[in-house]
């Protein structure tokens, strides 16, 4: 059995995490999607919605077979525990594949890195744009 791993923090669920989620299913037979840490969320502001129910609500996805939280001090043990194929990370995701690829050679992780490209069916698919537009309209 061919397992995905897809990761991200899934802050304000959206079209767009659901292309990625999807996409990532086609690569292989099982999905799993790693769910973010608040704690670990540094690189833009906090999520707004609770990491338990960010996790709640992608294991409700039809296309995720298991959803986990991500481990608080070691991003990478939830991935040898899994033990995937493919590695999947969104467009606008802040990962070097090339970094990426070489930390997980590093720790003798033995995946493939794949982008998922952006999708563009929909007006609002990144959590920004929906806070954004969600504070204008609030604020007329």
């Amino acid at each position: 059995m061919k397992k995905i791993v897809a990761t991200g923090t899934f802050d304000i669920l959206h079209p767009g995490h659901i292309y990625y989620l999807e996409e990532s299913k086609k690569l292989g037979d099982e999905l799993w999607v790693i769910v973010a840490r608040e704690k670990n969320v540094v690189h833009k502001p906090r999520p707004i919605v609770s990491e338990d129910q960010r996790l709640k609500m992608i294991q409700s996805l039809k296309c995720v077979d298991h959803a986990v939280l991500g481990d608080q001090t070691d991003m990478y043990k939830p991935i040898r525990e899994i033990d995937p194929a493919v590695i999947t990370i969104g467009f606008n995701q802040k990962w070097s594949e090339e970094k990426l690829r070489a930390d997980l050679a590093e720790r003798n992780i033995c995946a493939d890195v794949v982008r998922i490209s952006e999708y563009t069916g929909m007006p609002f698919t990144s959590s920004t744009k929906i806070i954004d537009e969600a504070v204008r309209r609030r604020t007329k």
